[in-house]
């Protein structure tokens, strides 16, 4: 029995012409329409350049340039891509050892063959010049442009920080970033990061047998453009950080002065510092291992991170929980035995009895070890340990014992001690006021930072309130930057409780027994408290806190020069001077001036108390 399959042939016939459309088709569509496989196809010609963003510019208040950038040239390396060639001759180029260039090719690869990886970052201009000229004879290699910062004004490293390669961490956290791309590492230039960074661009270059760039891949058109990075305005001015940091010189300590009405930091002064621009380009590896080895602790941010009891500084901080509580008043009096006064003894002798602002006139140490006692052991409270709850929490509310949780870097909470700390120490029930009486000079447990002074100080100006300090003026087309830190933070402690305490400080200045009194200005009415803090390795610190004018409050502040005796020694007159300096913009008294530029604590030279 015959079939006829003749019929079949136009079948199989019909599936091939149609195969062979639809291959047609495909082919026409990755050819003419999409340019993908094209691109892929002319990889091996083609060279991917990332285009690094202009990264934003920092200004102070005033608009003075801080931080700008410079160009500088990356040499690249896409493994894959190399062929032999003259180790020596490249190193010669370079100006670096032949093992350096083999050491490199091999972290490359274990990188990757096919990305492109930093083989040597940031050579000058000069040796980018030379090398130009033979990059035709080192296959895989070419040269990428980016910037470096650079500082116009030596100052202000600390709050300014500084940018660095990205690590391994860093890759891992965030896909923007790859091998070789830099980062800001501290202060503002990492808290802004995002801001500052911009956004990169890609271009497509053409290239040569010889490595030779034969210009832009069809004009450009799959090229993307880098967006530079927003520029920043911080709160700091220029001028005043710059005098803090020469006032400083060859101290160890810091100052933070701050605006009162809006808590944005004038100045911050850590002492000793270092020249921003040493932790830039390829010598930043070496100077940060100089810096971080040396003794004094350059790179250690003593206004935010160092933590010392607050001393005399304190007892405005007691009187202001005393009257809130109402176990004293203005006119409450005290006595004082002077030097043999017990269970705390006086620092010196003086008129006798006191009431509150004639106390902090004259820093006594009765004075306000009552006041202490009669908080902690008020009737109102149950226990020494409710008592000391209460007063604890009138202290945080200023402040103190937390972090502020604004832009500052490596900010660090100092230390209000809780009950169930003297519980666990002394047992429950078994201490009382008489046990911390060092906590009602500012002694024994309690750690405040040269900030939270410099924010008490603010509160006192302010009459109750406060703003957290912040570096963060605006940035570039983002309103929300300059709202983050406009909320007004009120104390636990009434309006009408300040006036008695800034009287009293006040008085710290211009009464006849005030221990700020040779430095008083009348036209300026300013006010302040000194303190000489207790230290066990040394010498003890001397510190200040003020703000001035006393009724119409521009700045207040906070100085710490550490293992230099009193406080009206250094403390008082560099305090003076940079409130005289922000707010008539000169110096009147040379010869206060003069003193503190050329003291040297460090080398105890000329200046110094020995």
């Amino acid at each position: 029995m015959r079939k006829d399959f003749s019929g079949r042939k136009y079948f199989i016939l019909s599936i091939i012409i149609l195969l062979g459309a639809i291959f047609i088709v495909r082919l026409f569509y990755l050819q003419v329409v999409d340019k993908s496989y094209m691109l892929s196809a002319e990889s091996n010609v083609l060279r991917k350049i990332t285009k690094y963003p202009a990264r934003g510019l920092i200004y102070d208040r005033n608009g003075e340039l801080m931080v700008y950038n410079e160009t500088a040239y990356d040499v690249m390396i896409i493994p894959r891509r190399t062929r032999e060639f003259d180790t020596l001759q490249l190193a010669s180029l370079l100006g670096i050892e032949k093992k350096l260039v083999k050491e490199r090719i091999k972290k490359a690869k274990s990188y990757s063959w096919f990305k492109p990886s930093v083989f040597l970052p940031q050579i000058s201009k000069q040796t980018y010049a030379y090398l130009e000229e033979k990059l035709y004879k080192f296959p895989g290699f070419y040269v990428q442009t980016r910037s470096l910062r650079n500082y116009p004004h030596p100052v202000a490293a600390h709050s300014l920080g500084y940018v660095g390669e990205v690590n391994a961490r860093h890759l891992k956290q965030d896909a923007y970033y790859q091998q070789g791309d830099y980062i800001g590492i501290n202060g503002i230039e990492n808290i802004y990061e995002k801001e500052l960074r911009g956004k990169k661009g890609v271009e497509l270059v053409m290239v040569d047998v010889l490595n030779r760039e034969k210009g832009s891949y069809r004009e450009g058109r799959y090229d993307t453009a880098a967006i530079k990075g927003k520029d920043i305005y911080v709160t700091l001015d220029l001028n005043l950080q710059s005098y803090g940091e020469k006032l400083m010189q060859n101290k160890v300590g810091s100052i933070v002065a701050l605006e009162p009405s809006t808590g944005e930091i004038l100045a911050l002064v850590s002492s000793p510092g270092y020249d921003p621009s040493l932790l830039v380009g390829r010598v930043r590896g070496k100077n940060y291992t100089r810096l971080s080895r040396d003794s004094l602790k350059p790179l250690f941010n003593r206004a935010l991170m160092a933590q010392y009891p607050p001393g005399s500084t304190f007892k405005p901080v007691n009187a202001l929980v005393g009257l809130e509580t109402g176990v004293v008043s203005e006119n409450t009096h005290f006595g004082c035995n002077g030097v043999v006064s017990w269970p705390i003894k006086c620092s010196h002798n003086h008129k006798s009895p006191l009431n509150l602002p004639e106390a902090i006139e004259q820093s006594c140490n009765p004075y306000f070890w009552k006041t202490f006692d009669r908080i902690i052991s008020s009737p109102s409270y149950p226990s020494s340990a409710e008592g000391f709850n209460e007063w604890r929490r009138h202290v945080v509310s200023m402040g103190f014992g937390k972090k502020f949780g604004t832009d500052l870097s490596n900010e660090r909470p100092g230390s209000i001690p809780e009950a169930k700390y003297y519980d666990h120490y002394y047992r429950r029930g078994h201490w009382n006021s008489m046990t911390i009486r060092s906590l009602s000079i500012g002694q024994g447990e309690i750690l405040v930072t040269p900030l939270q002074l410099a924010n008490f100080s603010a509160i006192v100006a302010n009459r109750g309130f406060y703003y957290p300090p912040h570096l963060i003026d605006s940035i570039t087309g983002q309103q929300q930057a300059v709202e983050a830190y406009t909320e007004k933070i009120q104390t636990s402690i009434s309006r009408e409780h300040f006036e008695p305490v800034v009287d009293g400080m006040r008085r710290v200045y211009g009464a006849d027994h005030g221990t700020a009194r040779w430095y008083d200005l009348d036209s300026l009415q300013m006010a302040g408290k000194t303190g000489t803090v207790q230290n066990p390795h040394g010498d003890d610190h001397s510190i200040f806190i003020a703000f001035a004018p006393k009724n119409d409050p521009k700045i207040a502040l906070a100085v710490v020069v550490e293992n230099s005796g009193f406080g009206s020694k250094w403390a008082v007159p560099i305090a003076t001077l940079m409130m005289e300096k922000y707010l008539n913009g000169k110096i009147s008294r040379k010869w206060v001036e003069d003193r503190m530029l050329e003291g040297d604590l460090i080398n105890k030279g000329e200046g110094s108390d020995e």
